[in-house]
This record gives C-alpha cells, structure tokens and sequence, in this order.
C-alpha cells in the first residue's frame, strides 16, 4: 500500500543519517548533487539520443554593453559595463545546484540574493545533462545563465550557446582558485566562473583490502576478481577516463596523453576494459549516497567515491580510505555561464557575483557535500575546519594533480584541428555498450 507523505518523512528519518535522503538529512551529510555521477554529482542516467545543434540566431549582450540589434549566436560579446538590474532572472541547472528554502528551510542563498539585488530568481531544473545541453539549445527558451557540469560546459562552448564573461564585472572572482578560474578559458576569453569541484577517488574498507596502488585494483579483471559483486563504480560516461587513465601504463602502445581525449581505439580499448570489469560491479552509482549505503552495510569493499563519501562514512566511524592511485585521479567542475541570449545580463553578473562570495560559496559547500571554488569559503569559522581538510579546499598541490573533466570532442577537447578523437555522444553509447548490453542491444524482433 502507498504510504503516505508524511509516513514516508517519518520513516525516512528514523534511518541512520548516512542512509537518509538528502532533504531530511543534516547538511554535512548530504550527497553531492551537483556532480555527479555524470562527471563529478549524482545524476539520473540520461535515457535520450543527444539533440541535433541547430543554428539560431540570438540577442547579444546589448542591455550589458550598449551594443546594437540582434547578432547571431556565435558573435555574442563581452560585457563592458553594468547596468541596474532588469528586475528578473531565468537561471537552469541540475538537480540540488541551488536551495532557496524549499528543500530545507534553514538553508536558502536565493531570498537573500532577490531581496539585496531585486533581481527575482526564475529557476528551470534539468533532470540530466542531456537535457540541460537540450534545453540550452531550444529556439523557444532563453535562459541568462546555467550551472553546467564539464559534459555540458565544453559542448555549449563549442556551439556558441554560452557568452564570454568579463571577469573584472565579477568581485571577488581573482580569489577563486586560479586552476579553476582556467578550465573554461578559450582563445583568452573566460566562459564561466567556476562554483564548485571535487575529485574522483579509489575508495576502499581497510579491513578487507590492502591499499590499492592503482587502477588494476577494479580494472585488471584478475585483481577485480577477488572482490567480485562487492565492487561500485560511478554511473557516468565520463567514468571512461578512469579506465583511460588504467590504459595509459597498462597499454603504453595505446599512447592515451589525455583520458578525455580518446581515439577511436583508444575508446574501443577502454570500452572492452569497462565490459570486463562489468561481471565483478555490484553497483554503478548515481546518487552518491547509494555508494555511501553500500559501504556502509558491507555490500562493497571497493570502488570509485568522491571526498563527500570518504568524509561521511569516516564520521560515521566506517574504516573507509581514499587514495590517488599511482596513474592519477580525474576530478570535475561546475561553473556558471552565461546564455548567449541572456535577456537580464545585469542581474545575471550580479548572481555571478552573489555565488562566488565566501558566504554563498559556505551555503552551497555544506548543502551540496563538494569544495567549494573559492578557500575563502574556509576562513574564520564560516566551514568546520574538518570539512576544508577532507575536501582539499585550498590544498594547491593537491589540484595540479587532478586532471579535470572536460567535454570530449572530435577535435581532441580543442587541441587539435583534425577530428581524430571521439565525441561526448560516442562515449555515451560505449559506456551503455560496455555496462549495460542489454539496453544496446535493438528490442524487439525484425
């Protein structure tokens, strides 16, 4: 029988905090539901075909920059000035980037924003990436700005969908952290300002396993094979750039330099990698605390995780640990840009702004269980110093040894002018081809 809506809080709550949704949980313990799963918070999997990019023509940023009519997409430019807000403000974003009291009333970094800026916040939230890439690229929508992780950001670059920000209209944007501050840099323009970020470990139950080295711990099927169906991986396409990074020194004659920028055989290797360790997966993870509950209950010993779960179930006195294994770890980035028809430009540099203070970037640390863009979010007691350190927040060394997500491209993440490498949409379909055969395979009879 269907529990009612009240039943269902009260029992959801009378779990143990780790296991407990996120809207009835404390903050520290909520998952991160900005990266996930696709690149770096726990998201739905995306079940449609990427849209075909159409060609549309788009406002510029005239109410920011006095510029003139409308100008094609590709042409949108910098703003130079600001102006007084416009009274309005369409934002999209995935699910959990921004709390304005709804989930929990205690927590909110909107109402504040709309009271000192007048700038009334419209909010769109995206199921999936791919639906945020859709949406973005819709003739019938305009939106001034999108929380966008890395398999979003790059393609929306790549397309024009997005406009160039002038970082000086931006205080405090010099104090975020210099490596993120350059992801979304192309041809000396800035395309976003980064919001939050994290990284992608080896996570293990030292009372069970040794302390893995490397990658061959999941992905050698012989290693994978003593911890078969107590292994969880992440649920994302992007998750292919750790099984790159295995082939890397697995298979020099590969000659894989970047794990997001794959040839076709390259992704084809990394694809029969993935389809081996598939027997020995017992979960591949989309909402981060779905890893959480698995160590926790002993169903996994072995896995991908993210700072966010080593630091619950560590709380929660589990003997978990997380490493960098000898090839390196990739990381992720969401970042806030602007729409290449944004209709409120000068609401929207506020909200940039507004995000990217110490205050907000607090809120959204402890809401979303991810570090913050920028350390000043760790000064004086605004974070318990606990969260900074088992986070990295501010930890320099620690970030140059991240290789951060981006979107793959033909044109090798923009590093090349041949299209000798593979696109986001190819990485998709090896990802399903690899971890779920059934759902490539054609339903139905001919």
């Amino acid at each position: 029988m269907r529990r009612t809506a009240t039943a269902r809080v009260t029992a959801a709550r009378a779990r143990p905090a780790w296991a407990r949704p996120a809207w009835t949980r404390p903050a520290w313990t909520r998952p991160a539901w900005t990266r996930p799963a696709w690149t770096g918070a726990g998201r739905a999997k995306a079940a449609a075909a990427l849209l075909g990019a159409a060609a549309i023509a788009a406002a510029g940023l005239a109410g920011c920059s006095g510029d003139g009519p409308d100008e094609p997409v590709g042409v949108a430019k910098v703003a130079s000035t600001l102006g007084p807000g416009e009274g309005m403000l369409n934002l999209l974003t995935l699910p959990g980037s921004i709390e304005s009291g709804r989930t929990d009333p205690r927590v909110d970094w909107v109402t504040p924003f709309q009271e000192r800026t007048g700038c009334k916040v419209g909010l769109k939230v995206a199921a999936t990436p791919e639906e945020m890439a859709g949406l973005m690229r819709d003739d019938d929508r305009r939106y001034d700005g999108v929380a966008a992780p890395p398999e979003v950001a790059g393609r929306l670059i790549a397309e024009n969908r997005v406009a160039p920000v002038n970082t000086d209209l931006v205080d405090g944007y010099k104090k975020l952290e210099p490596k993120l501050r350059g992801l979304l840099e192309r041809d000396g323009k800035h395309y976003g300002i980064p919001y939050v970020w994290g990284s992608n470990l080896l996570m293990y139950d030292s009372r069970t396993v040794p302390p893995p080295a490397s990658w061959a711990a999941v992905f050698d099927p012989g290693q994978a094979r003593r911890y078969s169906g107590r292994i969880v991986m992440r649920d994302s396409p992007l998750a292919i750039a750790e099984a790159a990074l295995y082939l890397k020194g697995a298979e020099r004659k590969l000659k894989i330099r970047d794990p997001y920028a794959l040839t076709p055989k390259q992704l084809a290797a990394a694809g029969r990698v993935l389809a081996k360790q598939r027997p020995h997966v017992g979960q591949y993870w989309e909402i981060p605390a779905d890893a959480v509950s698995a160590f926790a209950g002993g169903r996994a010993v072995l896995g991908q995780a993210w700072p966010y779960q080593v630091d619950v179930l560590n709380r929660a006195g589990r003997p978990v640990r997380g490493v960098i294994p000898a090839e390196g770890v990739t990381g992720w980035m969401d970042a806030w840009m602007i729409g290449a028809r944004v209709q409120h430009p000068n609401c929207m540099y506020q909200w940039l702004q507004w995000t990217a203070s110490p205050d907000v970037q607090q809120q959204v640390a402890e809401w979303t269980g991810v570090a913050p863009a920028n350390p000043q979010a760790c000064s004086g007691d605004r974070l318990r110093s606990g969260f900074c350190a088992a986070y990295h927040v501010g930890d320099r060394d620690y970030l140059d040894d991240i290789l951060f997500a981006h979107a793959p491209s033909k044109a090798c993440g923009g590093k090349s002018d041949k299209n000798d490498c593979t696109d986001y949409a190819e990485w998709r379909r090896t990802w399903i081809e690899a971890t779920r055969p059934q759902a490539a395979e054609p339903q139905g009879g001919p």
